[in-house]
């Protein structure tokens, strides 16, 4: 062994004998260690141990063994990885803070300062008390990320942890098995896969399928078995057949036939609906090489050995995947027609795609200008998941935005200036805008696809090339987050909307609050500065502006805030119901792009023209009705919820509009219908058909109109047509 214990660290321990009870492994890791490291950091490692054996004394895990062998497991599995002795002590004492009384100060003043915020990192927040598990779960992720930021060796000691927890999660009890193994398969194993630990990835994978699915998982298993005996003369002829073709080109390269993990098999038959014996007939070859150029030289080969499947090449050499993997894969028909793929690579592009980021680390000598292109990628990741975690307003939403950027499934498109960016499938053009810049994103308005013009929810796909159009003034609209994929966009438009609203909460309250002040003969200018601070200290407010927002958001209702800022002031007179229908001067001015604080109701669909009313929700500011909405008349004595609304004069929007249109049951109607709405300067939002007697149908309609006049103009051209009975607006 590379380094011996020190004499003095023998007495920190009295309870157990590290050197002679071979329960606790570490002579296995420190010859490990041994490989690669130097003396001294081997020792220090050793004192770790130590350290964290008499920390956990006494302490067993589930499987009854000593606790400590948890963390020299984890220490062991990134000393496989060849990590750096800092990450091996941060590995057996990242326990230590969670599960015993030792305080970060104590750990940072014996192992120093990089070590202690490694396990800092790693440690949960526990000492905090959580509303559910669901919430727990995601606040600690999110510490864990702030860590990563800082230090990306926080996340590959917690994979170690959770790999080892998964080898021995079979005393768990089967609930408990479950939440655990969902918990990798959505994040763990994702991230393994993101940081380009393919080794790493596929065992978390296949032990999850085991603890969630035990059964589907020994059938798979079984039927693996049997069927490998079968596969294994054709796998040595297609390889002998692969071997010869290189000797003849006389390139030198490794041969080695490839099993497709259980995992991946039984989600291919899942998703696809596909037999076993499907998924099992295709024959997966690696060929490993010394050079780029090589592995280009074998693609030929290859092609010439074997008919290429068309449209199934993949360049990741030129292009690398999101988490640094480069590879040529092409799928071929074989012997007989049957499918083969394969993979060519050089030896350094192979130690990357199965231990990515750890393959060469650099902490050791503080050399990142060599870093490899998995190192670079999960930085650019790492610095991503900072900025959105500044956005989101919970926990809950930013691990949700970072499991949806988990999911890659990569799409390469590129700019006017030829720059090549990479997507989740499914990305749209806005996805494109907000990668470019944030700005670009929130003002983006139209996009050219390959320089023609699209809508901004367009589907990216491989080669398009994307120019974004945006103008000044332009805001992110709500309905984006129907379509956006990438937690990127979704966060910054979120971010950018929530800040609207409180804008807009703030100014409309302003406005309701006036307005309330002005029917007890006040106004906001006349309230003193004494009256509104009584006010505030009374609702446990901070300030003017949170009542503000408060009333905006219908969380509190101006006028009841108005008596209460202004007790003495006389009750005015209520207004009758169908007195309403004469506006006071002081009614709320409505455009019509009042934003996500003001918004029209779906049941009787206002329109210029149409008597309205405004009702307060809590949470979602004013929704707009027609005043002989039966929701509203339902509402009507509730003083303290309605307001006087009125249509602003310059309103030059179009809004929607429900009618009900009956029509004789002939071929090609609903074409005459739309044809004459459109030629009426409208357009059909959505249509629904009901089949009356066979003879008749009934079509509702949605349809755009600036306001009642264009309404009955519409109308009045249906009516004229042959196959129209009748015609009425839907009154909600």
């Amino acid at each position: 062994m590379g380094a011996t214990p020190t004499q003095s660290a023998e007495t920190t321990t009295a309870s157990i004998n590290p050197e002679t009870d071979d329960l606790y492994r570490v002579s296995d890791l420190c010859k490990l260690l041994d490989e690669y490291l130097q003396p001294d950091e081997i020792s220090s490692i050793y004192d770790a141990f130590l350290f964290s054996a008499e920390a956990h004394d006494g302490q067993r895990r589930l499987t009854g063994e000593p606790y400590i062998t948890h963390p020299i497991a984890a220490a062991y599995i990134l000393a496989e990885m060849r990590m750096d002795y800092q990450s091996i002590m941060a590995a057996i004492l990242h326990d230590v803070i969670e599960d015993t009384p030792t305080a970060k100060k104590q750990l940072e003043n014996t192992f120093g300062k990089d070590v202690s915020e490694l396990v800092d990192g790693v440690t949960k927040l526990t000492q905090i008390d959580f509303k559910n598990h669901a919430e727990a779960q995601a606040e600690n992720f999110r510490k864990m990320v702030l860590a990563m930021a800082k230090d990306i060796r926080v996340i590959l000691i917690k994979l170690a942890d959770r790999l080892h927890n998964m080898r021995t999660i079979g005393i768990m009890r089967p609930e408990k098995k479950r939440r655990v193994a969902k918990e990798t398969l959505e994040i763990y194993a994702p991230i393994a896969q993101r940081l380009g630990i393919n080794s790493m990835r596929l065992e978390l994978e296949d032990l999850a399928f085991e603890a969630m699915y035990p059964t589907r998982y020994r059938i798979l298993k079984t039927a693996v078995s049997k069927a490998r005996g079968n596969r294994k003369t054709i796998l040595e002829k297609i390889e002998t057949g692969i071997r010869r073709r290189l000797h003849q080109e006389e390139m030198e390269g490794e041969v080695v036939s490839r099993e497709k993990h259980l995992f991946s098999l039984y989600n291919k038959m899942k998703n696809k609906q596909l037999m076993f014996s499907d998924v099992l007939d295709v024959y997966a070859f690696r060929i490993i090489v010394d050079s780029i150029d090589t592995c280009y030289r074998v693609l030929g080969a290859m092609h010439n050995l074997y008919k290429p499947i068309p449209g199934s090449f993949k360049d990741y050499i030129a292009i690398p995947k999101s988490n640094g993997y480069q590879s040529l894969h092409t799928s071929l028909f074989g012997p007989h027609g049957i499918p083969i793929e394969i993979q060519i690579r050089t030896e350094k592009m192979d130690r990357v795609a199965e231990k990515g980021i750890a393959a060469h680390w650099r902490y050791k000598t503080g050399d990142t200008t060599s870093s490899n292109q998995a190192e670079i990628k999960a930085r650019e990741w790492m610095k991503e998941l900072l900025n959105m975690q500044k956005e989101v307003g919970s926990s809950e939403e930013f691990i949700e935005n970072v499991k949806i950027d988990l999911f890659p499934d990569e799409v390469y498109v590129f700019t006017p200036a030829g720059e090549i960016r990479e997507f989740p499938r499914g990305a749209t053009v806005v996805d494109f805008a907000y990668a470019v810049h944030s700005d670009v994103g929130h003002s983006c308005v139209a996009a050219r696809v390959n320089r023609r013009p699209a809508p901004l929810s367009t589907p990216l796909r491989n080669g398009n090339t994307i120019e974004i159009i945006t103008a000044k003034g332009a805001d992110p609209n709500p309905a984006w987050l129907d379509f956006v994929t990438t937690a990127r966009a979704r966060s910054r438009i979120r971010s950018y909307l929530k800040n609207l609203e409180k804008k807009e909460a703030v100014e409309l309250g302003r406005r309701l609050l006036d307005k309330a002040l002005v029917s007890l003969s006040s106004s906001l200018d006349d309230i003193t500065t004494t009256q509104m601070h009584t006010l505030l200290k009374t609702m446990g407010l901070k300030s003017r502006t949170v009542l503000l927002e408060q009333i905006g958001l219908g969380n509190q209702a101006a006028f009841i805030i108005a008596k209460r800022l202004l007790p003495d002031a006389p009750e005015p007179k209520k207004a009758g119901w169908l007195s309403r229908r004469i506006r006071k001067p002081n009614a709320l001015p409505i455009k019509g792009t009042e934003g996500a604080l003001v918004s029209f109701a779906r049941c009787c669909f206002p329109i210029p023209g149409d008597n309205i009313v405004g009702f307060t929700t809590a949470g979602r500011g004013i929704v707009i009705h027609r005043d002989d909405c039966p929701n509203v008349i339902e509402q009507k004595y509730s003083r303290d919820k309605w307001l006087d609304v009125q249509w602003d004069s310059s309103t030059e929007n179009e809004f929607t509009a429900s009618i009900r249109v009956e029509v004789a049951n002939k071929r090609g109607v609903l074409a005459i219908i739309a044809t004459e709405v459109s030629d009426m300067e409208s357009n059909i939002e959505n249509v629904q058909l009901e089949e009356r007697d066979g003879l008749t149908i009934a079509m509702n309609f949605q349809i755009t109109v600036r306001d009642r006049k264009h309404l009955a103009a519409i109308m009045r051209s249906i009516r004229r047509l042959k196959p129209v009975m009748r015609i009425t607006r839907n009154q909600g």
